[in-house]
């Protein structure tokens, strides 16, 4: 976490602070925003590494800086809630949160869950484990170096965690990933336990991918047992190109 710039925007005093003693300790450096309006300006102007971000905050939510945050960067987010209702954490994950976590919560665990969405952004350990500079799948050009992904000629801004999983499956063309292998490979084992936050963040990523999410040609479920990419043998028609005689499936979640 050394050198890592973090922004934590929360309105709560003590609980800031004491992330961002916490965090210090760990090597970052923290600035900290007491509501939505200075926090989306700290975020916007000081370009962090990171950003933990407080649900509930005195004038603009978190759900809606999120939101405003993912239409022009894609600075990972992690999300603080008091709320712990499933679709709470499933509507802040599908605004574009790369992870959260539910108050109270241990400093050591939020420490870790930063550590594990920074890894993610690191280049030279995805260089290291897989050599590519350049992935190519079908129509996709993925810049494993500057987490980068183009369809044809068309960027498409992805946020860490989904570049993440784009590339784990792209490596693999037709191999049927379960949700916990795609969470332990993609967002470490601090995420035990949160397997189905991979269906959100797999619908996020349809939405941005696929010429049709409710039809997807590329990330595909398989019922049962998880998901996986494939580069239909014929564009357009999901029923073809199936590989390695996988069975039937769906657009799923």
């Amino acid at each position: 976490m050394k050198k890592m710039k973090l922004v934590v925007i929360e309105d709560e005093v003590k609980i800031a602070r004491m992330i961002k003693d916490y965090l210090e300790k760990e090597g970052a450096s923290v600035s900290l925003a007491r509501d939505g309006a200075s926090g989306l300006q700290q975020a916007r102007e000081e370009a962090p590494h990171l950003v933990i971000l407080d649900l509930m905050l005195p004038d603009i939510n978190g759900l809606e800086i999120c939101r405003r945050l993912r239409q022009q960067s894609d600075v990972p987010i992690i999300m603080l809630t008091a709320k712990s209702q499933e679709t709470d954490r499933v509507v802040g994950l599908e605004m574009g949160a790369d992870d959260y976590i539910t108050k109270p919560f241990s400093l050591a665990e939020l420490a870790a869950r930063v550590r594990a969405v920074l890894r993610r952004t690191r280049v030279p350990e995805s260089r290291q484990n897989h050599g590519e500079k350049i992935l190519t799948r079908g129509p996709f050009a993925l810049d494993i170096e500057n987490h980068q992904v183009k369809k044809g000629p068309q960027e498409i801004l992805l946020t860490p965690t989904e570049f993440s999983l784009l590339a784990f499956m792209a490596r693999s063309p037709g191999r049927v990933f379960s949700r916990l292998q795609l969470l332990e490979a993609c967002l470490g084992e601090a995420y035990s336990g949160y397997e189905r936050s991979i269906d959100t963040h797999i619908r996020n990523l349809r939405k941005k991918i696929e010429t049709n999410p409710a039809h997807p040609e590329h990330i595909i479920t398989v019922f049962g047992l998880g998901y996986k990419f494939q580069v239909p043998a014929n564009p357009g028609d999901p029923s073809k190109g199936m590989l390695h005689g996988e069975g039937s499936s769906g657009s799923g979640m």
